[in-house]
């Protein structure tokens, strides 16, 4: 049975993956940092396993694979926002949202990789956002971050195409979830207007595409940047 880590995913877009990739047969692991409670229950509900870790630490997640064993395939989704100006953004900021957004990424996949090489195989899918291709007004050190993730995967699809492993990029629009929801009902109203399919998105339907990049099906598709956005980045 394949296995696959989904980091943060105790809730929200994460949470879905974990659901989805189980749903297709997968033996999921479930990253988690702060709610145990919740990725308890998913796991309980998944067959999958929970297991803490803070990934913008290389020993926690080299602890973390340590505990899981190896992963055929590898959901970066753990992520931390900012909404401040960019003159009221901190070093201490820039480097927080840098050290889970980006850091995060690369020791996931640094402690994913030896196995996936060996076995000729893998599915990378990391989670960036439509920000990350669009920029955003006051979002500047996410968007910068974000935008990371997506040269991150198409320079990672050339290098590691030779190895049978697939590396790819959704970027989620405004989605339905726990951190969307401080922004308030009526700019999450405004921001569903502005998407041409009306609504807001949900965390399945960012799942569903993650499900299919990591399946049999998309083996010729690797190096793309996708958008599961209703058209808001048109």
């Amino acid at each position: 049975m394949s296995r696959a880590l989904i980091s943060g995913a105790s809730r929200g877009i994460g949470r879905a993956c974990a659901q989805a990739l189980a749903a297709d047969g997968h033996a999921v692991v479930i990253n988690y940092l702060h709610s145990r409670s919740e990725a308890e229950a998913l796991a309980a509900g998944t067959g999958g396993t929970a297991i803490r870790a803070d990934v913008s630490d290389p020993c926690e997640v080299q602890a973390m694979f340590a505990a899981a064993g190896d992963v055929d395939v590898l959901v970066c989704n753990a992520g931390a926002a900012l909404q401040k100006l960019f003159t009221d953004t901190t070093w201490e900021d820039w480097r927080q949202l840098f050290a889970v957004n980006v850091d995060g990424a690369y020791n996931l996949i640094r402690a994913a990789l030896p196995h996936m090489i060996h076995e000729k195989y893998g599915r990378v899918v990391l989670i960036s956002s439509v920000w990350g291709v669009h920029g955003a007004s006051c979002e500047a050190a996410y968007s910068a971050s974000k935008a990371a993730l997506i040269g991150l995967t198409r320079a990672l699809a050339k290098e590691l195409g030779p190895s049978g492993i697939t590396v790819n990029c959704v970027c989620p629009g405004v989605i339905d979830t726990d951190m969307n929801a401080a922004l308030g009902s009526e700019t999450l109203a405004s921001l569903a207007e502005d998407t041409p399919l009306c609504r807001l998105g949900t965390p399945e339907d960012v799942a569903s595409l993650v499900r299919y990049l990591c399946s049999g099906e998309a083996g010729f598709i690797t190096g793309q940047i996708i958008g599961a956005d209703g058209g808001f980045g048109l």
